[in-house]
């Protein structure tokens, strides 16, 4: 009985591998002296701050019970739900004078915001007793862990200190909101793999599998979105709903709290050059405020940091950029991560978990400390910031008015009003035609005027070029020539028209004209239209995003349907290419009340039509019309697919098509009968499809396609399919174009020496060290123009022109007309660069270059995308073309059905 009972003891010792002890010597805040009436984490949820990775369900159970013990000084809001149903929440935290007068502090922020609405005198009057406000927002990236917990220090801190003298002052003066977990579902992935993977104790070692994650990493969100890259495209719920919650309350102040790798240190405002050039002075001078006082509590706990390096704001969807172009100070934090309890670093010392905590939370209280020190400042600032903005876009003589004419995919447009409206930003949908600057538009253009509070997040979202700084721009080139990596941190090109391939034109003047205000909403309802009796067939003018969700819903509805590859006109009204056919005697006695519904959802125009007899065109029982089957399509799933390409690409058919897909481990595709899909994705890849489906997977997936497969590779995945020994697909990688000089190392050596060389210049002696065959050097994210084949099938619905993002190094030789066609390729060197920064040298070799082939494969086909069309989701401009793959290229193969 003894033994049993010193075993079970044994037991429960290695079962605390699962935690960190507490060490009572550890204090957070020396002489914080807390109130005992505010309940401890480890009373709420057994463990002390520090001692274990908190979970989703340990965070809310604890700000409700901080909720529950202080409802004078803490408010708790909902702002949103997961993919994975989990909470999304944010508490306000002041004074109870505060507290209680949080409906006025939301109007008085409401009415700085514009001061079209509210004079100088009153914004004065407002400022003079109104608390200043931080937004701190943790846990985007819920393998970033640290920081949620330095949440609930911060909020158990602020409610339970008595012996910090910062405190009154903080609650006295400012309001504090803290979002604790921005990306529950990542969190949460991350929890589940780093315990499955613990041991008897917690291990330190940077390889042991506790510290390594397998696919898909805890970064992402339920659909695998890096959302820290979301923000001006709001494709996600948790993006989404704390846009919004920031939209009710402007916090002047904005801090996103990360992780960086565990041998740094800690990172925290200024950034790093480049600036976004829309930033005004007094955001940038500010941060220097917050940064010192950073500095002067990290040097008095004698922790090391670093400000000016590697982080820049120039990108603005950032959570830490958006928010500054509404006027916020906007700043990111990066804390050296343990991943996991404890991390052995490089120089010999080990990070504990709590250290981590701790270093978040110094800043966390520095922060809003500067905040409550500088309360008149920061709300002078931002009613300045306003009253600058419109007073810029109402003296700008070159781009006062941004207009889209809204006459060709109207689906894009609305969506893009709608997005802009749900940022903050007016936008007038003219109730008749008009013209501006010598131009004529029609009735439903979209007008913004820049003289609004927004015009900085206007000329920053629409501009077609944000410029760098040019010296820094010109160190990073002459880098470049040394084989040094650039320090472009993220892409150097976002303008939302040309990412949505929706026309914009720019008025230097004011746009008078009558029309309401957009709504968020991002999708018009549809309307059928025409004939109401003897109908015999409906019609779908191919309009880009609405009639492609409008196919996908109805072959998710088992309506039979018709695609045609070429133009018509039918009663007088032409019809392009890719529009849909459905006949009423192949459907059955409700056909129109489905339609009818179905336009509505999907924001598509159907057209009912007595006759079938057309003006001009290819009759619809011709060879150039097809029926188009629901296609079941499948997608490799898990390594080496790139997660956030696999989760991007899985979200724009689930969640902007409106079309289910099957997502299959990599590793099955290798024996797997897919005879049951038409169409197998592979997605972006971060390894080698190669060794993971090996020759045996090359020749089932080689099968599948003789048969009527239709096999899409974007990005990485062409590398895979165009490789030698798997031959899917046609096409050759490139090299660097080369200098004429011959390479030291090609030239042969005679009794251990070479022949000798005379080298004039500089240039000279550059072009003999290039190394041989090397890969193009990489363009971190730019927009460039393609050009698009009209005569294939593949380009039904496509405007002339597309915008793809050209990222990485991978440049293919055009396909040769006996394999396949080159459906998009890229244009002319003059006329590539649409938007970003690229190398002359990549945007010489990039020019004619293909970015969509079609090679044809017994009954079926391999289409390649050498650039990903799926990117975060925000490239809408490509979703026609990439649908356009799948589903007609499904229509278009020949599998015995």
């Amino acid at each position: 009985m003894r033994n049993f009972i010193m075993w079970l003891g044994g037991l429960c010792i290695a079962m605390t591998g699962f935690s960190v002890k507490a060490d009572d010597s550890f204090v957070y805040w020396p002489g914080a002296n807390y109130d005992t009436s505010i309940p401890t984490l480890e009373k709420i949820v057994g463990h002390t701050s520090g001692e274990r990775i908190s979970t989703h369900a340990d965070m809310v159970r604890y700000f409700e019970a901080l909720a529950a013990a202080a409802p004078d000084r803490i408010k708790l809001f909902d702002y949103g739900e997961t993919w994975e149903g989990r909470r999304l929440i944010y508490v306000a935290i002041s004074s109870a004078e505060n507290i209680k007068k949080l409906a006025d502090f939301k109007n008085a922020m409401q009415a700085l915001m514009d001061p079209r609405k509210t004079s100088k005198t009153a914004a004065t009057k407002i400022i003079k007793n109104l608390p200043a406000s931080t937004w701190l927002a943790y846990g985007v990236h819920g393998n970033e862990i640290s920081s949620s917990d330095a949440a609930m220090q911060t909020a158990y801190h602020l409610l339970a200190s008595k012996g910090d003298q910062r405190v009154p002052e903080i609650m006295a003066k400012t309001i504090t909101f803290i979002a604790p977990m921005q990306n529950p579902d990542g969190r949460d992935r991350f929890i589940h793999r780093f315990r499955t993977a613990r041991g008897m104790i917690a291990d330190s070692d940077p390889i042991s599998a506790e510290h390594n994650e397998p696919w898909p990493s805890g970064r992402t969100n339920h659909y695998l979105f890096d959302m820290n890259r979301d923000w001006i495209v709001l494709t996600q719920p948790e993006t989404q709903g704390h846009v919004k919650a920031l939209q009710n309350w402007y916090p002047l102040v904005f801090v996103d709290l990360h992780e960086m790798g565990g041998n740094s240190s800690y990172y925290f405002a200024p950034e790093a050059v480049p600036f976004n050039p829309h930033l005004a002075q007094d955001q940038r001078d500010n941060l220097f405020l917050f940064g010192k006082t950073n500095a002067k509590w990290f040097d008095k706990f004698g922790k090391r940091y670093f400000t000016r390096d590697v982080f820049d704001a120039f990108y603005p969807g950032y959570g830490a950029s958006w928010p500054a172009y509404y006027g916020a100070v906007a700043m990111t934090y990066e804390q050296a991560s343990s991943r996991g309890l404890i991390y052995h670093r490089n120089d010999g010392t080990d990070l504990l978990y709590r250290e981590t905590i701790k270093g978040h939370f110094i800043t966390s209280m520095a922060t809003l400390e500067t905040t409550a020190a500088n309360r008149k400042k920061l709300l002078d600032n931002f009613y300045a910031y306003q009253v600058t903005a419109i007073k810029e876009g109402r003296d700008d003589k070159k781009s006062r008015t941004y207009i889209f004419p809204n006459r060709h995919d109207l689906g894009a447009n609305r969506k893009l009003a709608g997005l802009l409206a749900e940022q903050g930003i007016e936008v007038q949908q003219a109730a008749k035609d008009f013209k501006a600057c010598g131009v004529q538009y029609q009735k439903g253009a979209y007008i913004i005027d820049t003289a609004q509070p927004r015009k900085r997040m206007i000329r920053t979202l629409l501009d077609p070029q944000v410029d760098m700084n040019s010296d820094w721009v010109a160190e990073q080139e002459r880098l470049r020539t040394k084989n040094v990596d650039h320090d472009i941190y993220d892409v150097t090109a976002w303008s939302l028209p040309l990412m949505f391939n929706v026309k914009q034109t720019v008025c230097g003047k004011q746009v008078s004209v009558d029309g309401d205000l957009v709504s968020a909403q991002r999708i018009t309802p549809g309307i059928l239209a025409g004939a109401k009796s003897e109908e015999v067939v409906y019609l779908v003018p191919a309009d880009g995003a609405n009639s492609a969700r409008f196919m996908a819903a109805a072959l998710r509805a088992n309506i039979t349907l018709y695609l045609d590859d070429k133009s018509f006109t039918l009663n007088g009204r032409h019809f392009s290419a890719g529009s849909l056919i459905i006949n009423r005697a192949e459907n059955g006695e409700d056909i129109r009340s489905t339609l009818k519904r179905l336009a509505k959802e999907t924001g598509a125009e159907v057209v009912a039509s007595s006759t079938t007899w057309l003006d001009s065109g290819a009759d619809f029982g011709g060879r150039y019309v097809r029926r188009v089957h629901a296609p079941k399509i499948a997608m490799a799933w898990d390594a080496p697919t790139n997660q956030l390409s696999a989760g991007n690409t899985r979200f724009v058919i689930e969640q902007q098509f409106g079309y289910p897909v099957t997502v299959i481990r990599t590793q099955h595709l290798t024996r797997a009968n897919l005879a049951r899909y038409q169409v197998l994705i592979l997605p972006d890849s971060r390894g080698s499809y190669q060794s993971t489906l090996t020759a045996v997977g090359a020749k089932n997936i080689a099968d599948w396609v003789k048969k009527g497969g239709v096999l899409i590779g974007t990005g990485s995945a062409v590398r895979y399919l165009s490789a030698e020994k798997v031959n899917l697909l046609s096409l050759k990688l490139e090299a660097q174009v080369r200098r004429t000089k011959k390479k030291t190392a090609e030239i042969k050596a005679k009794n251990g020496r070479i022949p000798g060389t005379l080298l004039t210049s500089a240039v000279d002696m550059q072009a003999l060290i290039e190394p041989s065959n090397e890969r193009p050097d990489s363009v971190p994210g730019v927009l460039a123009n393609a050009t698009v084949d009209p005569d294939h099938w593949l380009s039904a619905g496509l405007a002339p022109d597309l915008k793809v993002l050209i990222r990485g190094s991978d440049i293919y030789a055009p396909i040769n007309l006996e394999k396949g066609t080159n459906v998009v390729w890229f244009q002319g060197a003059d006329s590539l660069l649409a938007s970003g920064h690229m190398w002359k040298e990549n945007q010489k070799q990039y020019a004619f270059k293909p970015f969509v082939v079609v090679e044809p494969k017994g009954r079926g086909m391999v289409i390649g995308f050498t650039q990903d069309p799926t990117v975060r989701a925000y490239m809408d401009g490509l979703n026609q073309v990439f649908f356009n793959a799948i589903f007609s290229g499904a229509a278009h193969a020949s599998p015995l059905r």
